[in-house]
C-alpha cells in the first residue's frame, strides 16, 4: 500500500531540553505508516537551514520517500513544546517556508498513492475535493477550537474523506459518539475520535467500536494521535478486522508516549529569534540533494 503525507511539517523543539525532533502531522503519519509496513512518502516544503536538513535526513532514515519534497531558501517550520503533567503543550510556532498551496502537479502525484493524509495544520484543506479525485483522502481536524462540526468548510470536506480524524479529549463517550455520527452523516466513510488516556471511538457506515487505551507510565503524548491515525490507515488498507486495527492502534499510540518526540533521534538546537525575517524563495529538491 502506498501512503502519502502531504502538507505540514515542523521540528518540535522542547524548550526546556534544548532538543528538537522531526514532526508535523503529515510527516509523523508518513513515518509511522512506513514503520507499519506501508510504502510511505512525504510531500511538502522544507527549509534549507540545519533544522530542515535534520528533518529531511530523519525521513530518509525512516525509509520515507522524499522525492516529492521541495527545499526552500529559509527557515524550516518549528513548534516550541513544553511538557506539563506529561502532556505536550505547544507554546509557540512559526510556519516559515512550510505553507504551500497545492497545484495540478501536486494532485497528479497523488494519483500514484492509495491514500493521502493531511490535516488542519497544513494548507490542503480547501483542496480535499480535488485530492479525492486522485486518491482516498484522510484528514485530521484536530480538537475543538480548530474546527466546528457545523462549519460550512468542514461540511464541504466530509463527503470526500475516507477517514476523518478528530481529537476529542474534551468529550465524554457520548459526545465522542455524537461527533462521529455527525461526521458519518455528513458523508465521511470512516471516523475516529481519539480521547487520549480515555480511549478512542471508531465509526463507519456499517459499525461503531469503542477502544480503550493501554495503561502506561507516559512520558510525552506528542505524536500519539498521529500514530493512532497511521495504524488505522494501514489496517483499513490491509483489510484487517476493525477490532484488531484499533487494538494495534492503541498499542502503537501508547509506545509513542514512552519517549520524547514523535519519532527519530533528537538533536540539540540553538533557540532562534522569533522576529527574524524569512526568505521563502523555494527551489526544487532533486533526488539525492539536501
Amino acid at each position: 500500500m502506498k501512503i502519502l503525507g502531504a502538507g505540514d511539517n515542523v521540528v518540535d523543539r522542547y524548550v526546556n531540553l534544548g532538543i528538537e525532533f522531526p514532526g508535523g502531522n503529515a510527516v509523523n503519519v508518513a513515518a509511522f505508516a512506513q514503520r507499519l509496513g506501508g510504502q510511505a512518502s512525504y510531500m511538502g516544503v522544507i527549509g534549507n537551514d540545519p533544522s530542515g536538513q535534520f528533518l529531511l535526513n530523519s525521513l530518509r532514515r525512516e525509509g520515507v520517500g522524499v522525492e516529492h519534497c521541495r527545499v526552500a531558501s529559509g527557515k524550516n517550520a518549528f513548534a516550541e513544546v513544553e511538557i506539563i503533567n506529561r502532556d505536550r503543550v505547544f507554546v509557540h510556532s512559526e510556519a516559515n517556508v512550510a505553507n504551500e498551496v497545492p497545484n495540478d502537479s501536486h494532485f497528479d502525484v497523488m494519483s500514484d498513492f492509495d491514500i493521502v493524509h493531511c490535516g488542519y495544520a497544513g494548507t490542503y484543506g480547501p483542496f480535499v475535493e480535488q485530492m479525492a479525485r486522485k486518491a482516498k483522502v484522510s484528514y485530521d481536524f484536530g480538537s475543538e477550537g480548530k474546527f466546528s462540526i457545523d462549519s460550512p468548510e468542514l461540511r464541504s470536506m466530509l463527503p470526500h474523506l475516507y477517514l476523518a480524524a478528530f481529537s476529542g479529549s474534551h468529550l465524554d463517550i457520548d459526545g465522542a459518539e455524537r461527533l462521529a455520527r455527525s461526521a458519518i452523516d455528513g458523508g465521511a466513510t470512516n471516523v475516529i475520535v481519539t480521547r487520549g488516556s480515555a480511549g478512542a471511538f471508531f465509526m463507519s457506515r456499517a459499525q461503531s467500536v469503542w477502544q480503550g487505551a493501554e495503561e502506561i507510565d507516559a512520558v510525552d503524548s506528542l505524536g500519539a494521535g498521529d500514530a493512532f491515525i497511521a495504524s488505522v490507515l494501514v489496517g483499513l488498507l490491509s483489510g484487517r478486522r476493525t477490532k484488531d486495527i484499533l487494538a494495534s492502534a492503541s498499542s502503537h499510540a501508547a509506545q509513542v508516549c514512552m519517549r520524547h518526540g514523535a519519532f527519530g533521534v533528537g538533536r540539540e538546537y540553538a533557540m532562534p529569534s522569533r522576529r527574524e525575517s524569512n526568505d521563502t524563495e523555494a527551489t526544487t529538491l532533486k533526488a539525492g540533494n539536501a
